[in-house]
């Protein structure tokens, strides 16, 4: 009984919470944010917060996470550190192009984005709202709210985030880095809402590097809807390295059209409770998804990554590659579903989870899924779960290898195979050598910051 008053009594506060903050969320806002709010609270009082009966949430129970107290971040407040100044993920190489959010806000960085391509536009959200609210009624479309009660929530509050415009045929050459910090005086609910829109023959490669400043207690709601136009290339590669106060919750919906490329790579080195959503949609003949993602876990962290690739059209291929080292207590999860649909035929989709458990403690939860409703097509789906391999071990031994070594060799080995995809040679090597201090325990926390914050 006591459960269902606290269930009630947290739907109770969220509620409460909206009504107070509901007009004053419309302030300023542009009628494309402000229209579903209404609609979007309601789906989400309708689905509830995820519990493990909510089948796309089996594995992961973020009722908990909703507990506590926290300050609402819906406006703009002035930035607490000097993000002109700031580190880039400690990556001395990466030539980029540099933007920032803070606590689910975007601050111009004009010294940086001043360089993009002519036409290039890189923004503020809410500012792109009002002036270029037709790319948003068109495509931003992607995030439905009846589907998944973290995207109700999120677009019920949503206020800000960044807002991305790569034109037809324009190459960025240079990444876009987007560096997430996290910090406020007392615990914290933050929500992000992005906007990408790559048109046709376009190319542009992101990094997102997720970092907290404190210690204070976080969740971090974000939704990004992406379009990816015919013949256009995409690359989103996302480093998560934040405290284990922290909740961070990530919805990404990618639409691809014809001959269309989109590849997506998370690296959660880490972070509290970690849930990544992602949803493709391969709506144009010869798209190619890539989906790869690691996670190096220990203490009590939970990381759990959702994949959906929906085949909507004949002659796709999407790849999936999911790998996951859980220490101590750990726990993990991954569910990966592919759809292929009537007529699209001639699909290629491949998808593989491999998961090494360091103690007896640490669990994974895996769930391959294959829904095929096509005939001619190639797919394949496979899991594993084990600890490391004893023969190997012993045979690195034997050629004079300390276990230590041996232990980490293998380690670093199973990893590569994810860190080999980015395309990014300064990010890749500088996340290989994350991986290796992360696996000998010495990345416990966002110590590489230029701000040296006790995180």
């Amino acid at each position: 009984m006591s459960v269902l008053v606290e269930k009630a009594d947290l739907s109770l506060k969220y509620t409460a919470h909206y009504n107070e903050v509901k007009e004053s969320l419309r302030e300023d806002s542009a009628d494309v944010l402000n229209t579903p709010r209404n609609k979007a609270f309601q789906d989400f009082v309708m689905q509830g917060i995820p519990t493990r009966k909510n089948e796309n949430y089996k594995y992961t129970n973020l009722q908990p996470q909703f507990f506590p107290e926290y300050r609402f971040i819906h406006r703009r407040e002035p930035a607490k550190v000097d993000l002109n100044a700031v580190f880039r993920c400690d990556v001395p190489q990466l030539d980029t192009h540099l933007a920032f959010i803070f606590n689910g806000w975007y601050y111009e960085n004009n010294q940086q984005v001043g360089q993009l391509p002519k036409g290039v536009i890189l923004e503020s959200l809410e500012k792109m709202a009002h002036e270029k609210p037709e790319l948003l009624i068109k495509y931003a479309s992607l995030a439905n709210t009846g589907d998944d009660p973290l995207v109700a929530l999120n677009t019920a509050f949503a206020k800000d985030g960044y807002f991305l415009y790569v034109p037809k045929n324009t190459v960025i050459e240079k990444p876009i880095q987007l560096i997430n910090f996290l910090k406020a005086n007392q615990d914290a609910f933050v929500t992000q809402r992005n906007f990408i829109y790559v048109e046709e023959g376009a190319d542009v490669k992101i990094i997102s590097c997720d970092h907290t400043l404190n210690l204070n207690k976080y969740l971090n709601n974000s939704v990004t809807e992406v379009f990816v136009g015919a013949n256009a290339n995409f690359e989103y590669y996302t480093l998560q390295n934040q405290h284990n106060s922290t909740t961070s919750l990530n919805s990404v919906f990618i639409h691809q059209e014809r001959d269309s490329r989109a590849t997506t790579l998370y690296s959660s080195l880490h972070g509290g409770l970690i849930r990544n959503n992602l949803k493709f949609i391969l709506d144009g003949e010869n798209a190619e998804a890539n989906l790869f993602g690691m996670a190096f876990i220990d203490k009590k962290q939970h990381v759990d990554n959702f994949t959906q690739v929906i085949h909507a059209k004949p002659h796709c291929l999407s790849n999936q590659v999911y790998k996951n080292v859980l220490d101590d207590d750990s726990t993990g999860a991954f569910s990966g579903r592919i759809h292929v649909v009537r007529d699209a035929q001639k699909t290629n989709a491949f998808q593989r989870n491999n998961n090494l458990l360091l103690t007896d403690k640490a669990t994974m939860q895996t769930k391959p899924q294959l829904i095929i409703d096509a005939d001619d097509v190639k797919c394949s789906h496979g899991a594993t779960v084990g600890q490391i391999d004893e023969e190997a071990l012993f045979y690195l031994r034997a050629r004079g290898i300390e276990e230590s070594k041996a232990r980490l060799m293998m380690m670093n080995a199973f990893a590569h195979e994810v860190v080999q995809r980015i395309s990014v040679e300064p990010l890749r090597d500088r996340i290989d050598e994350l991986v290796d201090k992360r696996l000998k325990g010495e990345v416990a926390r966002c110590h590489e910051c230029a701000y040296n914050c006790e995180c």
